[in-house]
């Protein structure tokens, strides 16, 4: 796992302009980009395919993110989880309109695959309660945008957020509970 001070201080020299802190920040941070990747595959394709396309964009979202000061590690994390997610509403998107319009387009299997058409409308389902909770209550979406989307562990999640351990964990099981009755309509089973 990449050091907290290494990756800050790349991220601190990218936003003075140094041309090459993007390159090392991207070598220091790939393997962990690609653990959250692979868990976001797992997940919704259960597939490996796909898994380099979802990191690459991510990390482009990332890089052009010129109104952000980054600050720290956490929040690099935090924000790479949040640019994954995008990734893939946006090609859960790309499914619903394929259906919507009626018609099958001839897709080559390839890492542009990121989510597959039966799981595309579950994963919107999940956006969109996500974005409900948010509304309702910020700490706890962002809590379940680390966890869920980044991977990120509870100690990573409260270093990301600022608060602590305990209170991530109180918040991760409201959250979920708050996001099963969105999404099932009733309490969730133990």
């Amino acid at each position: 796992m990449p050091g907290r001070a290494d990756v800050t201080h790349l991220l601190r020299e990218m936003a003075a302009g140094d041309p090459h802190a993007h390159q090392q920040l991207l070598d220091l941070v790939y393997d962990e980009l690609r653990v959250m990747a692979r868990r976001h595959r797992a997940a919704w394709r259960q597939s490996p395919v796909g898994t380099l396309s979802l990191v690459h964009e991510a990390y482009m979202k990332l890089v052009d993110q010129t109104h952000v000061e980054w600050q720290s590690r956490g929040q690099f994390f935090t924000i790479a989880s949040r640019a994954m997610r995008s990734v893939l509403i946006d090609n859960a998107r790309h499914w619903q309109r394929l259906k919507r319009e009626g018609g099958r387009e001839r897709v080559e299997l390839d890492d542009s695959l990121l989510v597959s058409e039966a799981r595309s409308e579950e994963l919107l389902a999940l956006d969109t309660a996500l974005a409900n909770l948010q509304r309702v209550d910020a700490r706890l979406g962002a809590i379940v945008e680390c966890r869920f989307f980044g991977g990120l562990t509870v100690e990573e999640t409260a270093g990301a957020l600022g608060i602590s351990p305990a209170t991530v964990k109180r918040d991760w099981v409201a959250a979920r509970t708050w996001l099963y009755r969105e999404l099932h309509g009733g309490s969730p089973p133990d």
